[in-house]
């Protein structure tokens, strides 16, 4: 059977990657099964986050890849909403994921956006802290190789939508 193809859509809170989900699973020729951090850190429950937040993070994360993994090995596209880390609790996560999809078809998109731009759409989005996006970027793995880049202060959701799948699909 043919893996499916994982596209892990990395970057800060508020750069566009959850609109370029959606924006990837409105279209036609491809469809996608979705694990986002945001869903699995659901799994773990205030309370425990509240008493460790990045033990208990980085094992649902860890988990969340070996789930994009199965998805894959069954032969389904998976999108990866999420970002790549690099704090002590969940050291070496880039190597982890590399490591973990070693056999699987992965691509790594960089979804970037001015952090001034970022820390707007956290205002307005009423949900995050202002400097959220500023402060993600300080734990970010500057070492990774992406596969493609897109920039959503430049691109709408679907435009970076087609910008991935014509670069990762040839579409």
């Amino acid at each position: 059977m043919e893996k499916g193809r994982i596209i892990y859509l990395n970057g800060v809170t508020s750069a566009g990657k959850t609109s370029i989900v959606e924006a990837l699973q409105a279209r036609d020729d491809y469809f996608f099964y979705v694990v986002a951090n945001d869903l699995f850190e659901e799994m773990v429950g205030v309370k425990y986050l509240q008493q460790n937040y990045w033990k208990h993070l980085s094992e649902v994360i860890i988990l969340m890849y070996h789930t994009a993994k199965l998805f894959s090995d069954m032969g389904k596209n998976v999108i990866i909403d999420g970002m790549l880390v690099e704090r002590e609790e969940v050291k070496p996560h880039y190597e982890q994921v590399l490591e973990i999809f070693k056999d699987n078809p992965l691509d790594i998109v960089e979804v970037y956006c001015p952090l001034e731009i970022c820390r707007q759409r956290n205002i307005a989005r009423g949900n995050r802290g202002e400097m959220q996006s500023h402060d993600q970027y300080r734990y970010m793995n500057q070492d990774v190789v992406h596969s493609i880049r897109v920039d959503t202060s430049l691109h709408s959701p679907a435009e970076c939508a087609e910008i991935i799948t014509a670069a990762l699909f040839g579409t």
